[in-house]
Formats: C-alpha cells, structure tokens, sequence
C-alpha cells in the first residue's frame, strides 16, 4: 500500500469510528460503487473522500469534482490526500482547477498544495499561476508565507525564464531569498 493511501486509510478509519461502510469502501473493486457514493446523499466526507480518492487513483474522471473540492478543504490532510489523486487521475481540467484555487485570493490560506500539484502537474497554466500567486505574497507582512515559498521552489523546477522577474523580487524577502537564489540558479540563462 502506497504511503498516501495508508495516511488516508488510517484517517479515515478513525472519523468512520469503524463502520462496516470503510471496509467496504476499501475492499471493493467496483468503481461504479465507488462513485455512487460520490452522488448519494447523505455520505459521511470521510466516505466520499476515500471513494474519490480510489477513483483518482484508478483514473476514473468521475472522481474529478470532488477530488477539486477537496483540494480546497480547510484540513490540510484532505487537500494533500487530494492533490495526490489528482496528480494520478489524468483529468485535462486538473491544472485549469489548480491554477484557479491557487490564485484565488479569497482562498490563499488554502493555495498551498494547489501551488505544489501545479507544479507537479508542469501544465501549460502552471507557470502563470506560481507567477501570479507568488507576485501577490511579496507584500510586507504577508501571512502566507509557506505559499510564496512553495510558488519560489515550483518555479525553481519548472525552470522557465518568464519567473526570473518575480523571483528577481522574492531575493528582498529575506523569509524567500535562499530559495529563490537556488530557483534562479535552475533557470537556463536568456542569450
């Protein structure tokens, strides 16, 4: 068993207080079932986030709505559980979704593992995205530092010159410099 699926399982256990339904959702191989409990009312979030979860998993896009949702859960468990599946799923519209939650500022507390599956994800909209997420964050006194760090190192991996600009101003931030230092150092000099 992969280590995310064990975390979500031993989670998930736990907030099911042992009901027969988790076996069950773990045991199964029928992702008709599996998705069923994604459109049944009444689910209990642990059910449908272990559905989704094997779904994604399994590259079924049925579990693509719900695998978003989670992404943007206010537990950070739910969102990194998420963001794995996600990753996994294949679904044209994950960095589209991603890029979304990552920019949008009502969210930004939530933007953490949104900004690591795009960069995971090196998706055509990721680079814009830890662009614009990161630009937004290098205001004095900003909260979401663990973002604008996670946009700094992203850039770093996906390597691409348009970051050399923001990450330029990331070096005044002394909470960022190392690590925009280390992604300038990864992005291949313009001639």
């Amino acid at each position: 068993m992969d280590e995310e699926l064990r975390s979500l399982t031993e989670r998930s256990r736990r907030e099911s207080a042992g009901s027969p339904v988790h076996d069950r959702l773990m045991a199964t191989d029928d992702l008709d079932e599996l998705a069923g409990v994604l459109t049944e009312p009444g689910q209990p979030l642990w059910a449908r986030e272990l559905a989704a979860f094997r779904l994604g998993l399994a590259g079924d896009r049925r579990a693509f709505e719900s695998l978003v949702l989670l992404l943007n859960h206010r537990d950070p468990e739910r969102c990194a559980s998420a963001a794995y599946a996600l990753a996994r799923l294949g679904d044209p519209r994950t960095a589209r979704a991603a890029a979304a939650l990552a920019t949008n500022e009502l969210r930004v507390a939530y933007a953490l593992h949104p900004v690591r599956l795009l960069t995971r994800l090196r998706a055509p909209e990721s680079v814009p995205a830890l662009i614009t997420t990161l630009q937004r964050r290098l205001h004095p006194h900003d909260p979401y530092r663990r973002v604008a760090l996670a946009c700094v190192e992203g850039l770093g991996t996906l390597e691409d010159a348009r970051a050399r600009p923001v990450l330029n101003e990331a070096l005044a931030h002394p909470a960022l410099a190392e690590a925009a230092v280390r992604a300038l150092s990864r992005i291949p000099k313009q001639r």
